[in-house]
This record gives structure tokens, C-alpha cells and sequence, in this order.
């Protein structure tokens, strides 16, 4: 039977060997992110160039936009590959992909996850219908991000007369993962985590592969200590762990028992705000117009963030079922770089359950960000200016809801509205379109959407548009918009328009 080691950061790092693949678990700013063994890593490789020559492997995104998170492994020479989901929060990981430095593959974040599960399990990879008519489809890109990326890690079958995607299987020789306790035998429980995301299924993916499990944890406590229900990853799986007293729920943030579940807090004085900047609070107001109590919902991370100050405002969440990809359901949903965490959680699950209950078709209503959207309905989130942003959950949320409510700005940098005698007024408009004729990339697919009979909607400050048959409809227009003056003129091509109504004026207030 393996036993379990307790190391410092730097002898966890030493396990890690040239060429080695390692799947590392993290969201956003820091949640479960294992910064002390990642900087453990970064450390070794700049004084002693090694190890080098690494796959990363990720499901959602995690860093704060400078050194921390991805940013430690993003160096010439230590990385081969990224095999990931999101790339926000690591420039100088987007830097290196696009330098042709490494090789890049995206592929959506639940695929990831349940991808390490079958690797775990032994299975011969992900068969599912997520990403089919999108980039990671072979048909388009594959998911292959760069011209130096060559693998082809996705296949199209048929079964039983459905089209279905295969992601084939790999070895995983290492894998990071973060609890808030171990015990001395090894048993790993995340409790005062934000979120628990898919720590066992890496885990298992390591283990079963023969490879490393480490472990990083705030505190080490006597057997007996945690209760068997809290136990997320038993000692069997772990082969080392490193103690870091100083270990964060968030960057550089102590932890909250509301936002880890185990206390409940009168949250009247946290209230979520109102979007202050114009644009962003008419279309958080116009996206709440499509809630429907009791529906199963879910937001996605940047846009949709505003919804949630909508929802306090007007008092109404015991009556709706909100849900994040990152396994928490209900509660008031935090915003920016917190997104995926909620104070007062109803519950919080593993991330690849989540995903398991969105691929299925779960959701009932979806509000997701819309980075540019063309002339069929087609939206792209992931390829943005020559740039790897990746889709996160996007695509298996977009790909599997009910009914899908796109949010984002008309237009880009340099936008300036005014609100003012009930009339919105187009002072400046934006420098970067986002309806162009061509998406830069498909994240969303209009035909399979309609093949899905799925409802879209496509909101804005300026205008509303729909899916319709042949392409975009435009049906709403913010009071005093002109269609021939501030609409037409800033799209490259021409939404069909068969009834156009006006946006109802209390949303701009």
C-alpha cells in the first residue's frame, strides 16, 4: 500500500520529471489553485532549467492576470504543450501560444474534466456530442490553436446513426491538486474551499496512469480528525502533501465561512450592485426580463456577472435556481474575478458533476458573454483579435440549454452612450465591431442550434436580436436608436427585421 509523504514545496516540485504530463485543478483567482507548489515549480525550472519540456493540462482558468496561477509554468522551454479550457487569466501563457512557443489545444472545460475521468477509469477516451460543430471539431480546427500544434486529439464518429466526437485518452504522469486539510494518513477534504471542482478526477486519472498525486493543504491534522463525508480524496490516491499554513480561499483573501458553506450569514449589507457603467446595467436589466421563476439556471462568467446585482435589486433569487459551472448552486453569486463562488450556497458540488447535469441538458435558460456574433448566429467567445481566450464551460452550456440569452455591448473600445430625456443617445460608437459577417472562430454553432430547436437571443444596450430561421432577426431597439443611423451602419451585414419594438425605457433608468 503507497503511503503518503509530507514534503516541503521544493521536494514536491523535484517529483515533477522532464517531459512529464500534469493536470493541475484551479479556478479564477485562486480557488483550489496550489500556488505554493506552483511557484515551487516555476523556482526549480528558473534555477535549474528543469523540468522542461511539459504538457499542461487545465479545465478552467486560473491565475490573476500576472504571475501567479498558469503564469508560473508559462517560460520558453518548460512547457511543450497546454491542453486547457481558458486562457484569461495567463498572458504570458496567451504570449507563448502566440509566438508559436508551444503547442496549444483547447478544448471545452467539462470535456477536460470528464476527459480525466475516462483516463482514470481506463476507459478509451470521451465519447460525447459536445463541441460537434464548433472549433475543437475536427471537421474545423480540432481544437488545435496554433500552426505549431499537429496532434489530433479529437475524432468524429458515428454511433448509432449520431454524429459524436471521441476525445482519445492520455497518460498523466502528475497531478496538483488543493484541499484545506489532510490528515496524516493522507485523506484530503476541501471543506472551507470555495468550490471542491474535479480534484478526485485528476487524482484518479494520476494515480491510475502510475503517476505522482500532490497535494497542497492549509493545515495537516491527526487521524480521526475529518469526518468520512468531507473526505473528497482518500489517502490511497495521494502520494505527497505540502503544508501551507498561509493558503488563501482567493488571492490574497482570507476565508469566509458563507462563501465555503460551512456558516450562513444576513447578507443585507453585501448586497450584489446594480452595474454601474451604463451599458453593462441595461443589458443585466434586459437579460433579467428572460428570468422565469423555478427554472434551472445559469450564468456564465463577464456580462452576465450583472445580472446577479439585478436579481438583489429586485429580491426575487428564493425564487429562481441559479447554478455556476463550477458546481455551486444558488446563494448570492460573486462577480469579476471571485465568478464561480456564492456566499450562502444552497449547495456546492464537484465541478464534473455539474458539467454531467449541463451535458445533459439540464439548463433551462442560459446568459452567457458574446465576444462577436455574424450574419447566421453563429457567436465566437474563444478566439478574440488573434488572441486565445478559450470557452471555458461555454460550449457544453451553450451547446445543451433550453433556451440560450447571449449578452454583451454592441460594439467595442471607445464606446460613449448617454441616457438623457428618455432617449439613449450613440455619442461615439465603438472602434471593433462584434456583428461582422464572419466569426473569427464558431464557440457557438447557429445550425446546430437549430437543429436542437434551441431559443437565442442575442441582447445589447442598443438592440435585441433573435435566432431566426436564416440568421439574425433584430426585434428590440433602445428608445431614441434609429435602425438607419446607430444599427445598420456599425454591422457588416443586415439583420432580417419583421416587427421591431422598443426596449421598454425603465431598464435604462
Amino acid at each position: 500500500m503507497r503511503t503518503t509523504r509530507f514534503v516541503n514545496a521544493g521536494d514536491a516540485a523535484a517529483l515533477i520529471r522532464d517531459g512529464n504530463t500534469v493536470a493541475i485543478s484551479g479556478n479564477g483567482a485562486g480557488m483550489t489553485s496550489a500556488e505554493a507548489v506552483f511557484e515551487a515549480v516555476e523556482k526549480r525550472f528558473l534555477e535549474t532549467g528543469h523540468p522542461r519540456g511539459l504538457t499542461l493540462v487545465h479545465s478552467l482558468g486560473l491565475g490573476d492576470r500576472g504571475g501567479r496561477g498558469t503564469n508560473r509554468f508559462a517560460h520558453e522551454g518548460m512547457l511543450r504543450k497546454v491542453i486547457a479550457a481558458h486562457f484569461t487569466w495567463s498572458p504570458k501563457l496567451q504570449q507563448l501560444i502566440r509566438e508559436e512557443k508551444v503547442e496549444a489545444y483547447c478544448l471545452p472545460g467539462g470535456v477536460i474534466q470528464q476527459l480525466l475521468r475516462e483516463i482514470g477509469a481506463g476507459r478509451p477516451g470521451l465519447f460525447t456530442h459536445s463541441g460537434l460543430e464548433t472549433f475543437v471539431d475536427p471537421r474545423q480546427d480540432g481544437g488545435r490553436c496554433n500552426r505549431r500544434s499537429q496532434d489530433r486529439l479529437v475524432e468524429l464518429l458515428e454511433i448509432d446513426g449520431r454524429e459524436v466526437l471521441r476525445y482519445k485518452p492520455f497518460r498523466v504522469d502528475v497531478g496538483i491538486i488543493r484541499a484545506t486539510y489532510a490528515d496524516t494518513r493522507g485523506n484530503l477534504s476541501p471543506e472551507e474551499e470555495a468550490v471542491d471542482l474535479d480534484i478526485y478526477s485528476i487524482a484518479v486519472a494520476a494515480r491510475n496512469s502510475g503517476g505522482v498525486v500532490i497535494a497542497q493543504v492549509r493545515q495537516v491534522v491527526e487521524p480521526g480528525t475529518l469526518q468520512a463525508r468531507s473526505v473528497r480524496v482518500p489517502g490511497i490516491l495521494v502520494d505527497a502533501v505540502v503544508e501551507d499554513p498561509g493558503q488563501q480561499q482567493f488571492y490574497d483573501l482570507g476565508y469566509d465561512p458563507t462563501v465555503s458553506g460551512s456558516r450562513r450569514a444576513h447578507l443585507g449589507a453585501l448586497a450584489a450592485e446594480i452595474p454601474s457603467k451604463l451599458e453593462r446595467r441595461i443589458v443585466a436589466r434586459r437579460a433579467a426580463m428572460e428570468l422565469r421563476a423555478g427554472a434551472s439556471l445559469n450564468f456564465g462568467f463577464g456580462m452576465p456577472g450583472g445580472i446577479f446585482g439585478v436579481i438583489a435589486e429586485q429580491g426575487n433569487a428564493g425564487e429562481l435556481w441559479m447554478s455556476l459551472e463550477q458546481g455551486t448552486h444558488n446563494g448570492r453569486m460573486l462577480d469579476d474575478r471571485l465568478f464561480g463562488a456564492a456566499r450562502n450556497a444552497d449547495a456546492i458540488v464537484p465541478s464534473i458533476d455539474q458539467f454531467d447535469y449541463y451535458s445533459g441538458g439540464g439548463i433551462d435558460i442560459t446568459f452567457l458573454g458574446m465576444g462577436e456574433a455574424d450574419s447566421v448566429g453563429n457567436v465566437n467567445v474563444s478566439h478574440l483579435g488573434g488572441n486565445l481566450i478559450g470557452p471555458g464551460g461555454f460550449i457544453e452550456i451553450a451547446q445543451n440549454a433550453k433556451k440560450v440569452v447571449f449578452c454583451g455591448t454592441f460594439d467595442a473600445q471607445g464606446t460613449r452612450l448617454e441616457w438623457s430625456e428618455g432617449r439613449l443617445t450613440v455619442v461615439q460608437p465603438g472602434k471593433v465591431r462584434k456583428f461582422v459577417k464572419r466569426v473569427e472562430r464558431i464557440t457557438f454553432s447557429a445550425d446546430y442550434a437549430r437543429k436542437t430547436g434551441q431559443e437565442v437571443l442575442y441582447i445589447t444596450e442598443r438592440a435585441v436580436f433573435r435566432l431566426a430561421g436564416q440568421g439574425i432577426e433584430l426585434i428590440e431597439i433602445a428608445p431614441g436608436v434609429e435602425i438607419e443611423r446607430d444599427i445598420l451602419p456599425y454591422m457588416d451585414f443586415r439583420p432580417h427585421m419583421a416587427s421591431v419594438s422598443q426596449m421598454p425605457a425603465s431598464l435604462f433608468e
